[in-house]
Order: structure tokens, then sequence, then C-alpha cells
């Protein structure tokens, strides 16, 4: 039954994965699942730090790790890290088998929500240039979940009713 699957949101870093599942999980009262946080959990260290002290291949290898382990996991809401979805094993068992949902902005809105943030190693130190080059990228490949919800010009609040109709009428 679809009521088992889980609804995962993926998009660049910055689109308000977390918070807009933290609220979806709170809406339907299903469990939620933060990537990102578990990561930083199972290394004891932050996101920077394990890219800094470890580099990415060593952060790709655990989010593959830890995001297949958690996708079998059934009835959550997932928040994926920005690059999560980019890995084709984690792609394939996502489009397969859940309910995604690409939260997408605007290139404007995510380089002001990105740039110069410490807590995003990959886009830290790129100009507005690299971060467009890097959306663009990446775009091409979210757009291969389910569903694509344009967040421009709509509240927190309107985007969770956006994605909790889809959800229920799938």
């Amino acid at each position: 039954m679809h009521l088992n699957k889980n609804l995962v949101f993926l998009g660049m870093m910055g689109s308000g994965k977390s918070s807009i599942g933290n609220l979806i999980s709170k809406k339907l009262n299903i469990p939620f699942i933060d990537i990102d946080n578990l990561i930083v959990e199972n290394a004891g260290m932050s996101i920077s730090e394990i890219f800094e002290k470890k580099g990415e291949d060593y952060f790709r290898n655990l989010e593959e790790k830890i995001t297949l382990k958690n996708l079998k996991k059934i009835k959550n809401v997932v928040s994926l890290g920005g690059g999560g979805f980019i890995n084709a094993k984690i792609r394939k068992e996502v489009i397969s088998n859940h309910f995604s949902f690409w939260l997408n902005w605007d290139e404007s809105t995510l380089i002001k929500r990105i740039k110069n943030s410490k807590k995003r190693p990959l886009a830290f130190k790129l100009s507005d240039q690299e971060i467009r080059a890097l959306i663009k990228d990446r775009s091409k490949i979210y757009s291969e979940a389910e569903f694509k919800i344009n967040c421009n010009k709509l509240t927190k609040t309107e985007i969770v009713r956006k994605i909790i109709k889809i959800y229920e009428c799938n």
C-alpha cells in the first residue's frame, strides 16, 4: 500500500528539505529522518569537519550507507542531503520505492541562502557563477524526482499543504 512508502525530499542545499520535511512529519504524524543529521551523529563531527578532515569521498560513502539503510524503513519523511540524490544507488532506490519531492527554487534564492555558509562546505568558496553551474548540473538529476514543487512565491505552509495534498491523492 502506498501509505507505507517514505516521502523523500531532495533538492539543493538551502532548499528547505529539513524544515519542510519536519513540518510534514508533524502534520502527518509520521517519523522524520534527516540524513545529514545522521551523518553528523555517526561521524561525531560536522559536515564541514568531515569534508575538511576526511574528504568528500569519505562523506559520500557514509552518506550512501546511511541513506540506503534508512530508506529500508517504511512510512517516514526523509530529508536527503543536497548531493544524496546525485548518487545513482540512492536515486534508483528513491525513484523505485518512495514518493520523491524536489523542492525547487530559483537560482537567486538558493545563492542567497547558501553563499558563504560555513555549514555548506561544497559551496562555501564558490562564486555566484559556480553556484549557478552546480544548481544547473544538479537540477538535471533532481528533475527525475516523481514530484517537482516550485517553491518560489509559496510560504512554508503553502508548500507543506501542496505536498500533503499530492501525497494523499496518490
